[in-house]
């Protein structure tokens, strides 16, 4: 009877008995649902990657077409999508509980479509300002601030037992966006996949032609069909239903903010990194056709992020969060030693290549071990700040502040987006070379690895994890 009662209760679009904490209820029930929206949210996550950062792409290729902006120009217009993904993360991370993760998500994929079809519009006449450009790379940030939403949203599905690898997998396989937008688009850009309806091809100085407006028109069709997907196959779970002041409680724990720094380490990085990858690897090696190769680096980001997911929950985020760290330090040490310089003018692009796969791999693994840490924290630290909850409200509470502290860290993380191609171009006009931000980066590194060794992961740390 418990059981025909709860399917009626979850009869609809609004799941109004939640307990996946469970058991009886999680398999009779939840873990189908949750698998659901699990599967409808991956690849509306997956096109919103592949919008934000489509940019890293078309910079490369506009000097062909005829945009003859600077090389500071073209790193502005791969950065910005990241500084407004990131911005807007800060807001997209509240909307799930006030609106419904359902709603939320159709909404916020439904929006790409603007940016999608005016790149697709804006790359067409020659005449197109700078200013329009940046304005388009902006509103490409929407689908960064989709990652925060999403996050939030998937995390109350599941219990805490499997939640580090679920998020391990709608984000890394929502990462996967990026790799595919790499892949996808230098091959569209060279046919007329919508025929004459998408447009003139740009004619190339040695008689080969472009759609350059691939880039933008090549995602309309399945943004449609995934949002209409969320619209009609995902759920609102009415437990998760909070306003803004309840959820702003994150803004007073202190493990929030530190966690910001070490997912920023691990997030900021990955997609910093995958959004700057192109236009580094052209301007330092210039002999190499980059776009054959510059998908691959997100590529095994995302993979590693969604397939390592169980290394944290069996070893713990915390020690799996501080090697990362430490690995990540010896592969920008490495990546240092392949850049051209004085002593080898052309550098070694293979030996470059292979230290930023293994900084991508890394990244991946620390993006899923410091989102399994949130939910292990919260789960520790709610019962001896707010000691007088019973244990359901204490569960209650600390899957309420995960969910928030994951979507606000992912958009504080996600301004590295907008710092690393940034700080590249910066180096590379005060200096000549990248190597200055690499450095800066390496030094970050060390940071986050004594800070997650002393509050997570050495024997007698606070919060263990």
């Amino acid at each position: 009877m418990a059981i025909s009662a709860t399917q009626s209760a979850n009869s609809g679009y609004l799941l109004t008995d939640w307990r996946p904490e469970d058991p009886q209820f999680w398999e009779s029930e939840g873990k189908r649902i949750a698998t659901r929206n699990l599967w409808i949210s991956i690849p509306n996550l997956l096109l919103a990657f592949s919008v934000w950062m489509v940019w890293s792409v078309v910079v490369a290729k506009m000097p062909a077409i005829g945009f003859d902006f600077s090389v500071g120009e073209r790193f502005w217009l791969a950065a910005l999508p990241g500084l407004s993904g990131a911005t807007l993360r800060i807001f997209y991370s509240f909307m799930v509980p006030i609106f419904g993760g359902r709603k939320w998500t159709a909404i916020s994929t439904a929006s790409l479509l603007l940016p999608a079809i005016g790149i697709g519009m804006a790359v067409q006449n020659p005449n197109t300002s700078y200013v329009t450009f940046l304005i388009l790379a902006l509103m490409c940030g929407f689908g960064g601030g989709n990652f925060a939403s999403s996050m939030a949203n998937i995390a109350f599905f599941y219990p805490k037992k499997t939640k580090g690898q679920a998020l391990a997998m709608n984000a890394g396989l929502g990462n996967l966006g990026v790799s595919v937008m790499q892949f996808v688009v230098p091959i569209v850009i060279t046919m007329g996949v919508f025929g004459a309806i998408g447009g003139e091809p740009q004619q190339l100085s040695d008689g080969g032609q472009l759609f350059i407006q691939n880039a933008g028109f090549i995602w309309v069709p399945f943004l449609v069909l995934s949002a209409i997907a969320a619209w009609f196959g995902m759920n609102d779970i009415a437990d998760a239903k909070s306003s803004f002041a309840e959820q702003s409680i994150i803004f007073s724990r202190k493990h929030n903010w530190i966690m910001c720094v070490l997912y920023t380490g691990t997030f900021g990085s990955f997609i910093g990194y995958a959004a700057g990858f192109p236009l580094l690897m052209r301007t330092q090696f210039p002999e190499v056709d980059v776009l054959r190769y510059a998908f691959l680096g997100p590529l095994v980001g995302a993979l590693s992020r969604a397939a390592t997911g169980w290394i944290s929950d069996k070893f713990g985020g915390g020690r799996v969060t501080f090697w990362c760290f430490l690995g990540m330090i010896v592969a920008v040490f490495g990546v240092l030693q392949f850049l051209p310089s004085d002593t080898s003018p052309t550098g070694n692009f293979w030996g470059f290549f292979a230290c930023f796969m293994a900084l991508f791999f890394l990244t991946g693994v620390g993006n899923a071990s410091t989102f399994q840490m949130i939910p292990s924290i919260m789960r520790q630290e709610v019962p001896r700040l707010m000691p007088n909850l019973d244990e359901a409200m204490t569960l209650k509470q600390s899957a309420r502040e995960s969910a928030a502290i994951i979507a606000f860290t992912s958009a504080i993380a996600a301004y590295g987006a907008f710092f690393i191609p940034k700080l590249y171009g910066t180096s590379i006009a005060m200096t000549g070379a990248p190597n200055g931000a690499l450095w800066v980066f390496t030094a970050f590194y060390a940071v986050c690895a004594v800070i997650c060794w002393n509050f997570y992961s050495r024997k007698s740390a606070p919060v263990p994890c």
